[in-house]
């Protein structure tokens, strides 16, 4: 019981901290078997197990397998280990899923059976916001509310009210930024513009994108160009950002960016779990 909540205890620790890993669990065994029903793990995506246990080689490979898998696609996974002959019987092989289950073939002595269920703990997604136009204080409050760690980065002095974000840096350059899938929004409304964009350029994203329109965007490419940017980088930035809605208030405006983001979010989810359609 007391390894159990060690390992609990550092999963509120890695998940505060915005930290990515997997909690692997035991929920069932058959025959002999080195770890029991209810044993956990905690493995980081550099296959590194910091708390807890499941077992010996018998299970590790497969978990290992299947948590970095997990981590990759952001989906949970379970995995049971079992001796060859009862996959025969199944009429499954090893690496084969059934039924929403991977199986894998335990070599070791013991022939025992494990059934592991593999959980992505994964870190809020970020949205930078450079820019505090009224979109951009929108985007970052209704981010929140979509379970984004916002960072809003402008100057103090173009702040006219609180920003609903996570963290607020003075100035253009980003700081703070937590190891999560990242999207970029420059909305500075003039004040700033080349600037924003050459350091929210200098962000490895998902995701760029201008609120203005194709006429500036292009001017502001032309500049960028200029000081040494490269073209193709300034080329993925989608401007005007978000989808065309119709929006015309700074919160529809902000509110066709987040659309625009979570299609870019949800790109490849969808297909892989029909679940999520219906």
């Amino acid at each position: 019981m007391g390894v159990h909540v060690e390992v609990m205890d550092l999963v509120a620790q890695m998940k505060a901290a915005e930290q990515a890993f997997v909690l692997a669990t035991v929920v069932r065994t058959v025959s002999v078997t080195a770890a029991k029903a209810g044993a956990k793990a905690i493995i980081r995506p550099d296959g590194t197990i910091v708390a807890g246990w499941i077992g010996g080689g018998c299970a590790k490979g497969a978990v290992l397998k299947a948590a970095r898998d997990a981590l990759a696609d952001g989906e949970p996974r379970m995995v049971s280990v079992q001796p060859e002959n009862l996959l025969t019987e199944l009429g499954v092989r090893p690496g084969e899923s059934k039924d929403g289950v991977r199986f894998a073939s335990n070599m070791c002595p013991s022939k025992g059976t494990m059934d592991i269920f593999v959980e992505p703990v994964l870190p809020h997604p970020s949205l930078v916001i450079l820019g505090a136009s009224p979109v951009a204080l929108s985007l970052a409050a209704q981010a929140r509310q979509l379970g984004y760690h916002v960072t809003l980065a402008a100057p103090v002095s173009d702040i006219i009210a609180a920003p609903d974000a996570h963290v607020i840096v003075d100035g253009f350059e980003p700081r703070f930024l937590i190891d999560a899938r990242r999207f970029v929004v420059v909305s500075t409304q003039g004040k700033g513009d080349e600037l924003a964009l050459r350091h929210a350029l200098a962000i490895d994203a998902a995701y760029h994108a201008f609120v203005g329109s194709r006429r500036k965007m292009a001017a502001l490419r032309d500049r960028l160009i200029a000081a040494g940017l490269e073209a193709a980088a300034i080329d993925r930035v989608k401007a005007p950002a978000g989808l065309d809605l119709g929006a015309i208030t700074p919160e529809e405006i902000a509110m066709s960016i987040l659309a625009e983001i979570t299609v870019e979010r949800r790109r490849g989810r969808r297909a892989a779990n029909p679940v999520a359609r219906s």
